[in-house]
């Protein structure tokens, strides 16, 4: 099903890029999104089984699956709110939604893929489609972060292959064949340990690019704040789910070998200092996408902790991620409606939100809430198994500056969107307000739904495939 996926997912980017009609644009648009849901309904029923060779749809693919068709409705839904006010020319709405789509099964297929060459190639294709969509406005600025995500990505794509070639070493007589995920957990306690550890090193610095994690964590700053929100959504969700994935199913071999504990050590050095940094400019940042972005980092360096705490933290990081992603797409997709009311990213002109746009602002007080980890948010529920599992395994040194710190990002955050929602804007001409549409906050109160629902009162089976991700962790 997969090769039929992807094959699909070319041939609709290729007539979305050539067509002008937006009506056929829109009807290849829809067929993408019903080839989606047929991809994942399919893989869902036909867990474990391998496809081409080199995919498999485990349970944590299936999750994260799911989770990246939910959000791809909203995501281009809201594109055309986006792109056909601005009166795009057709040519450059062509070039968008040909990227969205690229993008959306490149990750879909990070998701699956069962060798760690295979995630590198889809995710570097994640990286070329992203870039497209960052140079969307075609401006300076634009252009900037365009150059400025491709040179870091680059890079840090550069060490994943490099931390691929010394696996190869590690693994010895096993060859090609240890490069597979699960065949990696069954060889790791056997691997050279010196090549294991550079192996590791690089390929988990490596995928912090897409992860947003110290220390290659610019890479995403510039281009969340430059792309369109919709796709800026997409880049903090989903796509930094696909730096998880990668990070995680190195782990799960380096779980099974004599540097586990070293491992840790690295990835709570990492993620301490995301946490730090995303605190230092949470605090002073005033462009709210940015603000949003580094919030980002702030989450991943939760996640980070909690994989390396072990314990209870497996499960609270699945969960973590995949709550997270809805919570932080909601939040973009918001901000969109945002900057159409005032035409500024900038806290200084923003207020009274609850007098231009009530149902808005109430999707803003939500977010902070779930964003934020207020109950009765699900990721509440994360972060405390979290905590949990760091207090369980003697990390106090830990846990209590990172408590601090998050109570300043949380005081900021709260500052920053009171006055979003209370204080009267600065310079602001109420007479060209633009309406917006009830129905553009429709799928926000969907997603920021399933944060809640999905923390307090899981489905059975939703449960049962966290587990099961996290199984070959728990020994």
């Amino acid at each position: 099903m997969i090769g039929i996926y992807l094959t699909a997912a070319v041939i609709i980017s290729g007539l979305l890029f050539f067509n002008r009609n937006r009506q056929v644009n829109r009807l290849l648009v829809t067929l993408f999104i019903l080839v989606q849901w047929a991809f994942t309904i399919y893989e869902y029923y036909h867990k474990g089984i391998t496809e081409l060779g080199y995919f498999k749809p485990d349970a944590l693919a299936i999750l994260l699956l799911t989770t990246l068709s939910i959000i791809t409705i909203p995501a281009l839904f809201h594109s055309y709110e986006y792109i056909y006010p601005e009166k795009e020319n057709p040519k450059t709405r062509s070039i968008y939604f040909a990227a969205m789509t690229i993008l959306i099964a490149a990750i879909g297929a990070a998701y699956l893929s069962n060798h760690i060459a295979v995630t590198w190639i889809f995710i570097e294709i994640t990286t070329l489609s992203a870039s497209a969509l960052i140079f969307h406005r075609r401006n300076s600025g634009s252009l900037e972060a365009t150059w400025k995500y491709i040179f870091v990505c680059s890079i840090s794509l550069t060490f994943v292959f490099i931390g691929i070639l010394f696996l190869s070493i590690a693994l010895g007589h096993s060859g090609e064949q240890g490069l597979y995920f699960d065949a990696l957990m069954d060889q790791a306690a056997n691997l050279n340990t010196f090549w294991f550890k550079l192996a590791f090193v690089f390929i988990f610095v490596g995928f912090t690019a897409k992860l947003g994690l110290v220390p290659m964590y610019t890479a995403g700053i510039d281009a969340k704040d430059k792309a369109p929100t919709p796709a800026a959504a997409l880049f903090s969700s989903v796509l930094m789910n696909v730096g998880f994935v990668g990070i995680f199913r190195i782990y799960v071999g380096v779980a099974h070998s004599s540097i586990h504990g070293w491992a840790n050590n690295v990835i709570m050095i990492a993620a301490f200092l995301s946490i730090f940094i995303a605190t230092v400019y949470v605090l002073k940042v005033k462009n709210i996408k940015r603000m949003l972005a580094y919030s980002s980092i702030e989450h991943m360096g939760l996640v980070m902790l909690g994989l390396a705490a072990g314990g209870i933290g497996y499960y609270a990081v699945v969960l973590h991620v995949i709550l997270h992603a809805f919570a932080k797409s909601a939040l973009f997709f918001q901000i969109g409606q945002v900057y159409n009311i005032y035409k500024s990213k900038n806290l200084y002109y923003l207020g009274s939100y609850f007098k231009y746009n009530l149902p808005g602002a109430i999707i803003i007080l939500i977010a902070f809430i779930c964003i934020t980890a207020m109950p009765p948010s699900g990721l509440f529920i994360s972060e405390f198994y979290i905590f949990t599992a760091l207090f369980k395994g003697g990390y106090l040194f830990i846990l209590i500056p990172i408590l601090i710190l998050l109570t300043l990002i949380i005081w900021a955050m709260g500052k920053n969107f009171l006055k979003l929602l209370f204080t009267p804007p600065v310079n602001f001409d109420e007479s060209k307000i633009e309406k917006v549409s009830q129905l553009e906050t429709f799928s926000q109160f969907i997603l920021l739904g399933l944060v809640i629902y999905l923390g307090i009162n899981p489905p059975a089976v939703f449960v049962d495939l966290i587990n099961e991700a996290v199984k070959n962790l728990i020994f």
